[in-house]
């Protein structure tokens, strides 16, 4: 049987989501957490990758199991056993060809910029303390959905077959002392989100400016947009999937 698994984590400890040679990673401590209480070797596979220090608040895996459970018990036990920076919200059973990855019809990110000098929020916001014209910013936020290829905001050396993401929101907002970017896609490349992020603090700042864009994203050059903005204030907070997956208890 196949189980789909939510829950969140704070990056901070963490080289990412993907297992890694040298470095500990979430999907390392889901596996060893799952493992151990079910007592056979478990594999997740998750709704995507997250660099090293990103956050998510809801993200998804799915793994294997032949015998049944209780899955608010389990939920109770491996929120026991896990460290204080992973929270498993559900588990529950979907259709045995349900894969978390390529089943996910869109996924949502927020990135947080704090624009004073806040002691609570410098592991978990980007701290830009100069003005930012917000106006400028979401002028620049409406040219992406003109395009489908985003190379230039991609990492370099990635083994992706295309480029191309269908942008459905994408918007900052103002919360008091913090902006707000969000921005809604069936997939995201590498990086993506971190160089958007770091293109549109060059606008509003006025180091460039809002139709700037269109020629960034024209000239498939990473080189050509902005810097990568720090991993610490990106949130992964939705993974959204065909209601058909779930399996009804």
């Amino acid at each position: 049987m196949r189980f789909f698994i939510e829950f969140s984590y704070n990056g901070k400890a963490y080289h990412g989501w993907q297992i890694q040679p040298n470095a500990i990673s979430v999907q390392e401590v889901l596996e060893k957490a799952l493992s151990t209480i079910l007592k056979t070797g478990i594999t997740v596979v998750g709704a995507g990758r997250t660099d090293a220090g990103v956050h998510a608040s809801q993200m998804f895996a799915h793994f294997d199991f032949a015998e049944t459970f209780n899955s608010k018990d389990l939920v109770y036990r491996l929120n026991s056993y896990l460290p204080k920076d992973i929270a498993i919200l559900n588990i529950f059973e979907v259709q045995p060809n349900a894969h978390a990855r390529f089943n996910a019809t869109s996924r949502t990110y927020h990135y947080k910029i704090s624009t004073s000098k806040n002691v609570f929020d410098y592991d978990f916001a980007y701290q830009v303390q100069l003005p930012l014209n917000v106006d400028a910013m979401n002028e620049a936020c409406k040219i992406l959905f003109k395009y489908k290829d985003f190379q230039c905001f991609s990492k370099s050396n990635t083994d992706v077959k295309t480029y191309n993401c269908d942008i459905k929101t994408v918007f900052w907002t103002i919360n008091t002392n913090q902006l707000i970017f969000t921005i809604t896609a069936d997939r995201f490349l590498r990086n993506m989100v971190r160089a958007i992020v770091g293109t549109m603090v060059n606008i509003g700042l006025g180091k460039l400016k809002p139709e700037d864009m269109s020629y960034i994203i024209a000239s498939k050059d990473r080189g050509r947009a902005g810097f990568s903005v720090p991993a610490h204030g990106l949130y992964l907070v939705e993974v959204v999937y065909p209601e058909s997956l779930r399996l009804k208890s």
